[in-house]
C-alpha cells in the first residue's frame, strides 16, 4: 500500500519541495545573520556620531535584501502574494518593527513556504525511515503540520509585536523626561526629538528608532500632525499615541509643551507605578496555583497516611477472621 502511494506521488514533487525548504532556510538564515550585523553597526554609528551621518544611518540599508528581491521574482510572474487593503496585517507587522513596504508580502511568502515545507519535511523523514507509517497517519500528521504551519508564522509575530512594545513601554517614560529637559532649556519639538533620540541610542534604542524616523519625516517635509500620528502607528503603544494626540492637541490650542510634557511624564510615572502594584497584587494569586496542584495533595497524603496504614492494619485481621 506504501510502495503504491509512493509510486503515484510523484518524486519530482517530493525534490522540488525539499529544495524549496533549503532554499527558503538559506535565505532566511543570511537575512537574520546580514540584519543583525548592520543593527550593531548602525547602533555603534549612532552612539558615537553627531553630525548628519547619524541620522542618515537610521535609515536602514540603502539597497534591497534577498526577500525582496524573491518577492519581486515572485510578483513579475503574476502572482500576487497579498492584498495591499490589508490594514491589520500591516499594523500587526509595524507594531513588530517590519515597516518595509515589502513586510506583508513577504510575511504572506513566510507563511506559504512553511505551510508547504512543513509537510515536505514529514514526507521527506518517511522516506528515509525504514519503516514508514500507514497513509492515513502521513494524511493526519501532515494536515497538522500543515495547519501549524499556516499559523505559526502568526503567533511568531504577534510575540515579536508584544516584546517590542513592552520594550518601548518601558524606555518611553525616561524619553519623556529627557524630552522635558530639552524643552525647557529652550529647544523645539523637532530638536528635543533629535537630541533624545540620539542620547537614548544605546539604552532604549527602539525610542531612539521611533525618534528618529519622526526627525527624518519632519525634515523630509511631512506635516508634524502626520508625522506623530505615524509615530504612535509604528510604535502600536497606547501611551505613544496618546502622547502624540497630546502633542497635536497642544500645537493646535497653542499651549505649551513643556507643561504639556511635564503632566504627561507625571502621569506615565503614576501609571507604571500601578502596573508594578498590580502585578505584585497579583503574585499570591498565581501563587497559590502551584501550591494548590502541586503542595497540597502531598500534604494531605502525608496527614492521611499514617491514620490509612492504621486503619488497614486493624481491618485486615477482622477480614482474615
Amino acid at each position: 500500500m506504501w510502495e503504491a502511494a509512493l509510486n503515484q506521488f510523484p518524486r519530482f514533487v517530493i525534490l522540488g519541495g525539499l529544495f524549496l525548504v533549503v532554499v527558503l532556510l538559506v535565505i532566511g538564515v543570511s537575512t537574520v545573520a546580514t540584519s543583525r550585523a548592520a543593527i550593531r553597526r548602525r547602533l555603534a554609528e549612532t552612539a558615537t556620531a553627531r553630525g548628519p551621518g547619524a541620522a542618515a544611518s537610521l535609515r536602514g540599508p540603502s539597497g534591497p535584501d534577498a526577500w525582496s528581491s524573491l518577492v519581486d521574482a515572485i510578483e513579475k510572474r503574476g502572482i500576487s502574494l497579498l492584498d495591499t487593503n490589508n490594514a491589520g496585517l500591516v499594523a500587526t507587522l509595524a507594531a513588530a518593527g517590519y515597516t518595509s513596504p515589502q513586510a506583508p508580502r513577504v510575511f504572506t511568502l513566510v507563511r506559504v513556504g512553511t505551510t508547504l515545507c512543513l509537510p515536505l519535511l514529514l514526507v521527506a523523514a518517511t522516506l528515509i525511515n525504514g519503516a514508514p507509517p500507514s497513509l492515513f497517519k502521513l494524511y493526519m500528521f501532515g494536515s497538522l503540520l500543515a495547519v501549524l504551519g499556516l499559523y505559526l508564522p502568526n503567533l511568531w509575530m504577534s510575540a515579536r509585536a508584544s516584546r517590542r512594545q513592552d520594550q518601548i513601554t518601558r524606555g518611553f517614560p525616561d524619553a519623556l523626561d529627557l524630552m522635558l529637559v530639552c524643552v525647557e532649556a529652550g529647544l523645539g519639538m523637532e530638536a528635543a526629538f533629535d537630541r533624545v533620540g540620539r542620547e537614548m541610542a544605546t539604552t532604549h534604542p527602539l525610542v531612539a528608532g521611533l525618534l528618529a524616523n519622526t526627525v527624518l519625516e519632519l525634515r523630509a517635509g511631512r506635516r508634524r500632525e502626520d508625522a506623530l500620528r505615524r509615530m504612535g502607528e509604528r510604535a502600536g503603544v497606547d501611551q505613544i499615541k496618546s502622547f502624540a494626540t497630546l502633542l497635536i492637541q497642544s500645537n493646535k490650542l497653542g499651549s505649551s509643551i513643556g507643561q504639556t510634557l511635564r503632566i504627561y511624564a507625571t502621569e506615565m510615572r503614576e501609571r507604571s507605578k500601578m502596573l508594578a502594584q498590580e502585578k505584585a497584587h497579583r503574585l499570591p494569586v498565581l501563587l497559590s496555583i502551584p501550591l494548590v496542584a502541586c503542595m497540597l495533595p502531598v500534604m494531605i497524603g502525608v496527614l492521611m497516611l499514617p491514620a490509612a496504614i492504621r486503619v488497614v492494619r486493624q481491618l485486615m485481621p477482622m477480614m482474615a477472621g
